[in-house]
């Protein structure tokens, strides 16, 4: 049973909507692999002449520059209240030690307050008008279906028919629709190197003098933002899963048979995906052996597996090689098998995720396989109980120890230029353990008062400022950790649509609230809807496909009335508290050339609130306010003004309202690089060490 996508504040997708075309993975491997080895047999032949070309134009390129090395750790979502709290209770002595010795102040993130939006305008110096990125989600104009707002993917526009055959002819097109230069580009065209790891909103990756891994909105294998598989022994109507697959299985004797299910086939019309049969034979009652191509893999109760690499074959000799990993889960009374979103394999990736390609490869071979997957941390999963909370955390933690390789590897390699990483799981242990601090939450279980996750993580992020200091020490180097938002709780949902529907701006076909993606929703009298999570679209003539509003003077009057009207919103049932701070207008909020693309209005929630689920994937429910009952109980995607970050230095920086978007004009004026006019970010006044 396939269930449909669901989208959180940091973007679990199911498998419908988000899914790229069939073909992409296939044919974008022989132009990646063919372009790697010429690249690589290019670059060798010509790596003399490169550096002495690039020695003598650069020769001088730190001749301005204030510092050798700028070390920049992102944490994702790190908030500066926790933060000051657990510095008081003398929890975290690094950042302590920084906010005595150098620098601790909120830092002022984007409206909206989210992850893409925040890191866009983080890497670009600019506000959303000139990114180009407002939200996980946009808002198909002609169908009107929720799609990806950062990237691109199409395959192969011409194919060769023969009988049931399909032949791509061309390579797919992989596109970035954040506009805008991130700051380490412009380093780079002055001489300066740049290290960039899982920044989010950075696939397809760019050139640049330097190199990255991209983060966030990388797909899986199979074209989704991470769809899980679950194999239980379960009768279909004892579970639903919501962002994987549930596989129903048959146990004989000691053995279950079943097929994992990989991208689809590229060569044929039909497009039925790519399947690898397996077999596990159970021991006991805690471990089992699982045969999986090539692989005998011993699995442990409630233990991960390495990344496991399977080869799906295609046709023609062609294999599209992913990796994942397995959690057996139950071997009794009924049996459960939960396998993680078939990554990319970075040691012969399918589709470019690092500049240059072959840094990849060089990753993988330095540290093993890594997950390649922007959202790795399979919050859906923990969502509908296909993860219990221990296998959740324990995922976080070994995608953070991937992550800590390579980013000390890469303070290793560089001592002069730019170090960027951010780490993901700050950001997804408190969306999803939030419950555990905030006992009036509708999912907060007394069972659990004792459990310090959150807590936790601080402490260990603390130690992993610890070490990269001790890397900063003595070299001139500049340290900034810093995170896109803080957190709040999120206990109830805000249909936006139903609100909508109830004051007459949007309409339904036969009062149908079974559909999503606002399928079910009637155009010819609709004058708004809401998709995503940031806010609501005017169904304007010429810019919508059904449009009804004229875009002049009645769509201005529109987004006055609406905006108007929602900001003071209040929930009845919770002793009237507001849940609506402020409805924004984007023509007015935004400045530059791609505010257009904006949604009309954006509400700024109270903390509490945030759209709910619904709104989120375009379905219409029968009231505005539902209690938030999943394990995604903290969020961020409220009124800025409640969730700004945190920037910590171990300089001095002059800065009262210190903003995300005045770091990279910060880090240019350092090097002694100009601050391009464009950029809308200032450079910060930073006192020498």
């Amino acid at each position: 049973m396939v269930a449909d996508p669901a989208v959180a504040g940091g973007f679990q997708s199911g498998p419908c909507v988000y899914r790229t075309g069939a073909g992409f993975a296939v044919m974008g491997s022989f132009l990646a692999i063919f372009s790697a080895v010429l690249a690589g047999l290019l670059a060798v032949f010509t790596w003399p002449i490169r550096y002495l070309i690039r020695s003598i134009r650069y020769r001088r390129a730190f001749a301005k520059a204030r510092i050798k090395r700028c070390v920049i750790l992102g944490l994702d979502g790190m908030d500066p209240k926790l933060a000051e709290k657990f510095m008081d209770e003398g929890k975290l002595p690094t950042l302590d030690k920084l906010r005595k010795q150098g620098t601790f102040r909120p830092l002022a993130t984007t409206i909206p307050s989210m992850s893409p939006v925040a890191w866009s305008s983080f890497q670009t110096g600019v506000n959303p008008g000139k990114h180009n990125i407002y939200d996980f989600l946009t808002r198909d104009k002609q169908t009107y279906a929720p799609k990806l707002s950062s990237t691109d993917i199409r395959g192969p526009r011409r194919m060769l028919k023969i009988g049931s055959l399909n032949l791509p002819i061309g390579k797919p097109d992989i596109r970035l629709l954040r506009k805008g230069k991130p700051f380490w580009v412009t380093l780079g065209e002055n001489g300066i190197f740049s290290s960039i790891l899982r920044v989010p909103i950075t696939f397809p990756p760019e050139k640049f003098y330097g190199v990255s891994l991209s983060g966030m909105c990388v797909p899986d294998l199979r074209g989704s933002q991470g769809m899980f598989s679950l194999f239980t022994t379960q009768s279909p109507d004892q579970m639903e899963v919501t962002g994987g697959q549930y596989h129903h299985v048959q146990r004989n004797g000691n053995t279950i048979t079943a097929e994992l299910i990989g991208p689809d086939d590229p060569f044929h019309a039909d497009g039925k995906p790519l399947t690898i049969k397996f077999s596990v034979i159970v021991q006991d009652d805690a471990t089992a052996t699982m045969k999986i191509g090539s692989e005998k893999i011993t699995l442990k109760k409630d233990e991960y597996t390495d990344w496991i690499k399977v080869d799906f074959k295609a046709g023609f000799g062609v294999k599209v090689k992913g990796i994942c990993k397995f959690l057996l889960q139950s071997t009794a009374p009924d049996f459960q098998l939960y396998v993680t979103p078939i990554n990319i394999d970075p040691e012969k990736p399918v589709m470019p995720v690092t500049h240059p390609l072959v840094f990849a490869t060089y990753l993988a071979k330095k540290q093993g396989s890594f997950a390649t997957l922007g959202l790795a941390e399979d919050s859906w999963a923990l969502n509908e109980k296909a993860l219990p909370d221990e296998g959740f955390i324990q995922q976080c933690l070994e995608l953070d120890e991937e992550r800590e390789k390579m980013f000390f590897d890469s303070l290793d390699k560089v001592s002069k230029g730019l170090c960027v990483c951010v780490f993901d799981g700050t950001d997804r242990l408190q969306h999803t353990f939030w419950r555990d601090i905030d006992a009036d939450h509708p999912a907060h279980d007394d069972a659990f008062d004792g459990r310090h996750v959150i807590e936790d993580l601080y402490k260990r992020m603390d130690d992993l400022v610890a070490r990269t200091l001790k890397k900063c020490n003595g070299d001139n180097s500049m340290l900034m950790v810093i995170s896109d938002h803080g957190f709040n709780t999120f206990r109830y949902g805000v249909d936006l649509n139903r609100w909508l529907e109830e004051n007459g701006y949007l309409a339904l076909k036969d009062n149908d609230r079974e559909g999503k993606y606002l399928t079910t929703v009637d155009w010819s009298k609709t004058r708004a809807f809401a998709i995503g999570l940031s806010g609501i679209f005017l169904n304007i003539k010429g810019r919508e496909s059904q449009g009804i509003v004229d875009p002049g003077d009645e769509a201005d009057r529109l987004r006055t009335e609406i905006a108007e009207k929602l900001s003071g919103l209040a929930h009845d049932t919770q002793q009237n508290t507001p849940a609506i701070k402020s409805v924004y207008n984007a023509l007015k909020l935004y400045n530059g050339p791609y505010k257009q693309n904006a949604p009309d209005l954006l509400a700024g929630y109270y903390p509490g609130y945030r759209a709910s689920w619904e709104t989120a994937v375009g379905q219409v429910t029968e009231s505005v306010f539902h209690k938030n009952t999943k394990a995604w109980s903290g969020d961020h995607c409220i009124d800025a003004s409640f969730v700004p970050g945190v920037l910590f230095s171990n300089r001095k920086i002059e800065a009262e309202n210190p903003r995300l978007m005045d770091l990279g004009p910060t880090v240019l004026d350092l090097f002694g690089v100009n601050v391009p006019g464009y950029m809308d970010g200032k450079p910060l006044e930073v006192m020498s060490s």
